[in-house]
């Protein structure tokens, strides 16, 4: 029944371009990736961080950069933001691991804001204005991304889609290998009480830093995708408001659960999109959502969902 459930998870991916505005649907997969990875750091470490658009907006802008000035294929692109992702991950992480709790959540927020200052500064960065005009390119030099078929009567961008698709399924399958590995056991150890895990040998310090480094490059790698599919990257994608938005989608689906995040980034990005006519009114509107649902559903809505299921079952 499992296997079964995630064919139909698969098939409705490859579907939804049919049903769906691809441009929309590729936004959805972006924001889930990077919900997931946040999750990997929150929900399997127990690690707060108010800072992960830092890894999220820079990996876009060096990604746009790249794939703009010095001609890299998308997929050359999208693999050295993530890889620059990474690497701010091990330095923020660095840093950041030899505090707990508030001060951890803090320290990260202070070097996204650093992270925030640079991208409005550095000249290549387009300060204000954003990176803009990032050619989608020839996936491997072969494939046009740029391309658009017609069925049905509508014009699909169906070759970036699937490639954005296909990265969303390989972040995801990073993820569910990584808390279902040894690996991912000894997190949800630190998680749960981090005096016993330590006690019992574990080098504490450098699992959260792996678990951390791992969750940097997957939210580098939802961001260069985006920079690739919106053509931009901006300073709204290193902003605060973009690390408060990662907590609210994977607290919304619920922590700590595998489709949780993705429930959740579904969930925000949908309103956001829909209830855009009210103009800044959407924060009002979403932030009563969340408190109703932080009240009502504790676990989010796939922790709700599972926990009946485990009782009717």
């Amino acid at each position: 029944m499992n296997r079964l459930a995630w064919i139909l998870l698969l098939a409705a991916g490859l579907a939804a371009p049919f049903a769906v505005y691809p441009v929309f649907m590729m936004k959805l997969l972006c924001f889930a990736l990077f919900a997931l990875a946040f999750n990997l750091l929150l929900g399997y470490t127990g690690l707060l961080s108010f800072g992960h658009a830092a890894f999220f907006g820079g990996a876009a802008y060096v990604t746009g950069h790249l794939v703009k000035h010095a001609g890299l294929t998308p997929e050359l692109g999208i693999l050295s933001g993530t890889l620059f992702a990474a690497a701010l991950g091990w330095v923020v992480g660095s840093l950041a691991i030899r505090r707990q709790g508030i001060y951890f959540a803090m320290v990260t927020l202070a070097l996204a804001q650093i992270v925030y200052f640079l991208a409005l500064k550095l000249p290549f960065t387009g300060g204000e204005d954003g990176l803009q005009g990032i050619p989608r390119g020839f996936l491997f030099g072969v494939i046009d991304l740029q391309r658009h078929y017609a069925v049905a009567g509508k014009s699909l961008g169906l070759n970036l889609y699937y490639f954005v698709f296909a990265l969303f399924c390989l972040g995801f399958w990073i993820v569910h290998r990584t808390i279902h590995s040894p690996f991912g056991q000894v997190l949800k150890a630190i998680r749960e009480n981090e005096a016993r895990a330590l006690s019992l040998g574990y080098r504490v310090e450098r699992f959260k830093l792996i678990a951390f480094v791992i969750s940097s490059a997957l939210a580098g790698m939802a961001g260069a995708t985006k920079s690739i599919v919106f053509q931009l990257a901006s300073l709204t994608d290193v902003s605060w408001h973009t690390s408060g938005e990662v907590v609210l989608m994977t607290l919304l689906g619920g922590v700590g659960t595998v489709l949780g995040p993705v429930a959740g980034a579904f969930t925000v990005v949908t309103l956001q999109s829909e209830l855009s006519f009210v103009g800044p009114w959407i924060t009002v509107i979403i932030g009563g959502i969340f408190v109703v649902c932080v009240l009502v559903f504790r676990r989010g809505f796939v922790g709700e969902l599972g926990r009946i299921l485990k009782r009717a079952l």
